[in-house]
């Protein structure tokens, strides 16, 4: 039996604008998705995969034709293309990849809620690829997309600066610690966003990405850097004015927040998911103010980020 382990991700800065080589500040989270395999001799040369959620329910079933990855009759599902993408990109780049396999039952088991959108297609990217001894960048480049953050969180044990020079990724590990940490919290608003509807807004915005890029990244190093909360506020503060101005959007805070006495970052594709909340009140004074506003999932930066 294999067994292959990634983490969830969060963006802390340079959404957006990583698609574009800004440095980005991104956290591998505590629970991720692992994906384990085991062979078997069969009559039937089939590729069967079980998906289960973080309350152990199978959410996804679909039984495949080794040979070609096709999905079988009775499993053809938006969700089973997609995933039928992944596995004959994967033969694609590695040939022998399940070649003269006969049954092949895949387990995933996701540690976190579907929904709170930590990175379950990044972490079966990893998975596959390590499965499959390949490179997990190159994989994403050639079925999902996207700026490979995720990817590279999946695979870190520590907070990572990440860019992308010329498109190839490059991430190094960092020691965000801030001192101040216990005053950070993740919050979920309960609005699930498609990090592909987001991108596509982004890439058809006619702005100055250039000098944008060079602006986020100087913050996103100062973020690493900040030793107090004040200059921490500060500095996410400006980071979402300047993604709200640039993308002709509104900052969370002022959409659901209004009244809230820290400061409030968006995280990722703006409107959903998490945020990052400041607080220098108690952490159950803080959590009840979120809790009035419907919002019952939140977690300490100790809870939610690894390393």
């Amino acid at each position: 039996m294999n067994r292959f382990h990634g983490n969830g991700k969060l963006l802390l800065s340079g959404e957006y604008y990583v698609l574009d080589g800004a440095m980005a500040l991104a956290v591998p989270t505590q629970k991720g998705q692992l994906l384990q395999v085991s062979y078997a001799p069969s009559e039937h040369r089939v590729l069967h995969w079980k998906s289960y959620d973080s309350n152990g329910q199978i959410w996804f079933e679909a039984r495949f034709d080794i040979e070609t990855f096709e999905a079988l009759e009775g499993y053809v599902s938006q969700k089973s293309l997609v995933l039928q993408k992944i596995l004959q990109t994967t033969r694609k780049i590695s040939k022998n990849f399940l070649v003269g396999k006969e049954y092949v039952l895949v387990e995933t088991f996701l540690e976190f809620p579907r929904l709170w959108g930590l990175g379950s297609s990044s972490t079966l990217i990893h998975n596959i690829a390590k499965w499959a001894g390949i490179n997990a960048f190159d994989l994403l480049a050639k079925t999902m997309g996207g700026s490979g953050y995720d990817v590279a969180c999946a695979e870190s044990e520590t907070p990572i600066l990440y860019e992308r020079q010329d498109g190839i990724p490059r991430s190094i590990s960092v020691d965000f610690n801030p001192p101040f940490k216990e005053n950070l919290y993740f919050v979920y608003l309960g609005k699930k966003q498609s990090s592909a509807e987001g991108i596509s807004y982004y890439e058809k915005l006619k702005s100055k990405k250039d000098k944008l890029v060079k602006e986020l990244s100087g913050i996103t190093q100062k973020i690493v850097n900040s030793k107090t909360l004040e200059e921490f506020e500060e500095l996410i503060s400006q980071h979402e004015e300047i993604i709200a101005k640039n993308m002709a959007m509104q900052r969370v805070k002022e959409l659901y927040f209004s009244d809230y006495w820290g400061e409030i970052k968006s995280l990722g594709a703006w409107g959903g998911d998490f945020v990052l909340a400041t607080s220098r009140k108690s952490k159950e004074e803080t959590q009840n103010y979120f809790l009035e506003k419907g919002m019952d999932t939140f977690l300490t930066y100790d809870e939610m980020v690894k390393g």
